[in-house]
Order: C-alpha cells, then structure tokens, then sequence
C-alpha cells in the first residue's frame, strides 16, 4: 500500500496526534475499568470517555510540548 506522505513539517502536527490517541485511550480504558469494571455497554461507554479525553488531550500535548522539550534539553544533553 502506497501513499504520498505529509511534509515533514507535519510531524509537529501529527506525533502529538497520534501520542494523544494512544495515550488517550489507554488512560481511559484503564480508568473506566477500575471505576465502574467490565459491564453491559462497557466499550460504548469507554468509547465516550476517550473521545471526551482526547478533545482535552490533543489540544493540551499542544501546549505542553514546546515546555516538555526545554525541560528535556534542560537534562539530557540533546543535539541542535
């Protein structure tokens, strides 16, 4: 399967996307688990609450990011 890929100006775009997808979910799930534990309508309603998690998430990884990375360079020696 081929595809013609983003600008690799688009990384700044899609990393925190698909970071915010992953972790999103994975937060999510884990925390309606052992909240409410499996039930009827368990995954529509996690569903629900990741898709609540990651309107907050993307826009938050967003912001964050350009911090996270000053703080980063701040520890580890990183090259320019």
């Amino acid at each position: 399967m081929h595809f013609k890929k983003l600008p690799a100006t688009a990384a700044k775009w899609v990393m925190p996307l698909i970071l915010s997808i992953f972790m999103s979910g994975l937060v999510s799930l884990l925390s309606h688990l052992h909240a409410q534990g499996l039930h009827e309508g368990f995954v529509m309603a996690w569903l629900s609450s990741w898709a609540f998690s990651w309107a907050i998430a993307f826009p938050v990884l967003l912001l964050i990011l350009p911090v996270v990375k000053k703080l980063t360079a701040m520890i580890v020696d990183v090259p320019n």
